[in-house]
């Protein structure tokens, strides 16, 4: 069966977010999307577009995504984040996510970008031993620190 990678479109990203809330489900955060196909929508295809997506059909359905954005690292320069990788349950096994992975990393030395940032859950061994295979390398003793909106906003409104 013929995978085939592209760039998301805008017309693509209810099937995009399907495939967030699958990851999330996976994730065992189920609760935890909260974006929208018009925030997805606007965000990726504005006049400003905040993320890239490339995703990978097989019989002309989207069954893999793999969502970046640029970013700025003071010690390195230009760089990107993965958000997201993700393929669907039943495709897995199939070399999809690497063809995706794959696909961002030339699209970060093609751009000379100096770095690609990720996190990858500490009990997902499979993608864990896949990234290490790849040359990556997960740094330990450093932390993903989130701090959400409510946090964000009780904070902010401080005295």
């Amino acid at each position: 069966m013929k995978i085939i990678l592209r760039r998301g479109e805008k017309s693509d990203m209810p099937e995009i977010l399907a495939l967030i809330q699958e990851l999330a489900h996976f994730e065992k955060e189920e609760n935890a999307v909260e974006i929208s196909v018009k925030e997805l929508e606007r965000d990726g295809f504005g006049e400003h577009p905040l993320f890239k997506v490339f995703v990978a059909e097989k019989n002309d359905q989207i069954v893999g995504m793999a969502l970046f954005y640029e970013r700025y690292s003071t010690w390195k320069g230009r760089s990107i984040h993965l958000e997201d990788l993700i393929v669907k349950k039943e495709c897995r096994g199939e070399g999809i996510g690497k063809a995706l992975y794959t696909k961002v990393l030339s699209y970060a030395h093609g751009q000379q970008l100096k770095r690609v940032s990720w996190e990858v859950l500490d009990w997902n061994k499979v993608a864990v031993d896949f990234y290490l295979s790849t040359g990556a390398k997960i740094l330990d003793g450093w932390q993903v620190v989130h701090m959400n909106e409510d946090s964000l906003h009780k904070y902010v409104s401080k005295d």
